[in-house]
C-alpha cells in the first residue's frame, strides 16, 4: 500500500468502550426462497417476503486490530485518504471526482491490475423514515446482508463488461464495497462488519433482489452465535472502510463479509444524523 493510503492503527484520542451491545437483524428461517424488491412492487405484493430475526450482539471496536486486519483474512480493512469531493449527493461530481479517487485507493489497497467502479449510493439517515418517500435519500440498511453471492458476482461482470468478461473471469475477481462517512466523527447509525472467518457457508442464504429489468442475488444471513462483529467508533470522513463482498478465489481466504447498520447505544442524543457514501467496484487480477 502506498504512503498516501495509510492503514489506521491508532484509536482516536477520545476514550471509547472496547465494545457495545446492539441489536442486529438476521434472517428468520423460512421455507420459500427469500426475495426483496429494489423498487415499490405492484399492489398486493410485499416489498419483501422475509422476516427479521433480531439478536443482541457484541460489536467490538475495530481500531485495536486494524494493524493486522486484512481483506483476505477478516474481509475488511480501513485506510485514510482525504477526498476532494465537495457534495457527495451530487451524482455527477461523485462520478467525476470520487470514482477516480476510489480507483486509486482500491489499487493501493489490493495491488489489482484493474479497478472498475460500477455503482454508488449516498445515504442520509432520517429518523423514522422507511426510505420509500419519493425525493428522500436512501436510508441505512439495518439488515445483515452481503451485496453479492457466488452466483451474482460473476454475473455482474458479464452484465457490465460483456466484451471482456470471459477473459477477466479467468483471473481473480473481487467485488469490494468502499464505505465512508460524508461527515464525521460519525456517531449515529454506524456500520458493523462481521469477521468473514467466523461465518459458515450455511449461514449465507441466497436472496433474490428484484429490479424492473433483472433479478439479482444477494446473501441474507442466518444467525450464528459464533459471528464476530466489529465497527469503527467515531469514524471520520477521511477514513475509508473496505468490505469484501465477493472473491472468486476459493483457497481459504475471506470471500463474503456480512455487514449491517445498527443503533449504537452510546450515541449522544444530539448526534448529527449519519451521512455516508458507499461504492462497489470490481477488482481484477489478471494472473
Amino acid at each position: 500500500m502506498s504512503d498516501s493510503a495509510t492503514t489506521l492503527e491508532r484509536a482516536p484520542s477520545a476514550p471509547r468502550l472496547a465494545a457495545v451491545e446492539a441489536e442486529l437483524n438476521y434472517l428468520a428461517p423460512m421455507a420459500e426462497r427469500a426475495r426483496n424488491y429494489a423498487y415499490e412492487p405492484p399492489a398486493g405484493i410485499p416489498r419483501t417476503n422475509t422476516t427479521p430475526d433480531p439478536h443482541r450482539m457484541t460489536i467490538r471496536d475495530m481500531r485495536p486490530i486494524l494493524a493486522g486486519a486484512s481483506l483476505d483474512t477478516e474481509g475488511f480493512a480501513v485506510a485514510r485518504r482525504k477526498s476532494e469531493v465537495r457534495d457527495f449527493f451530487d451524482d455527477a461530481e461523485v462520478r467525476a471526482r470520487y470514482y477516480p479517487e476510489a480507483e486509486a485507493l482500491l489499487k493501493d489497497q489490493t495491488g489489482a491490475d484493474r479497478i472498475f467502479v460500477f455503482d454508488h449510493i449516498s445515504r442520509r439517515h432520517i429518523p423514522g423514515s422507511d426510505g420509500r418517500t419519493p425525493g428522500e435519500p436512501r436510508q441505512p440498511v439495518r439488515r445483515v446482508h452481503i451485496d453479492h453471492t457466488a452466483k451474482s458476482g460473476p454475473q455482474r461482470v458479464r452484465d457490465l463488461l460483456p466484451a471482456d468478461a470471459e477473459q477477466l473471469l479467468k483471473g481473480r475477481v473481487q467485488i469490494i464495497n468502499l464505505w465512508r462517512p460524508i461527515r464525521g466523527p460519525l456517531q449515529d447509525t454506524p456500520l458493523g462488519v462481521c469477521d468473514a472467518g467466523s461465518v459458515m457457508p450455511a449461514d449465507l442464504v441466497p436472496t433474490d433482489l428484484v429490479y424492473h429489468d433483472r433479478v439479482g442475488e444477494t446473501y441474507s444471513v442466518s444467525f450464528n452465535p459464533a459471528h464476530r462483529w466489529y465497527y469503527v467508533p467515531e469514524m471520520t470522513a477521511d477514513e475509508a472502510l473496505f468490505i469484501k463482498c465477493f472473491d472468486s478465489k476459493m483457497d481459504g481466504r475471506a470471500r463474503f463479509t456480512p455487514h449491517s447498520a445498527f443503533t449504537d447505544p452510546t450515541t449522544p442524543a444530539n448526534a448529527r444524523p449519519r451521512e455516508s457514501i458507499e461504492l462497489r467496484a470490481f477488482v481484477f487480477h489478471y494472473a
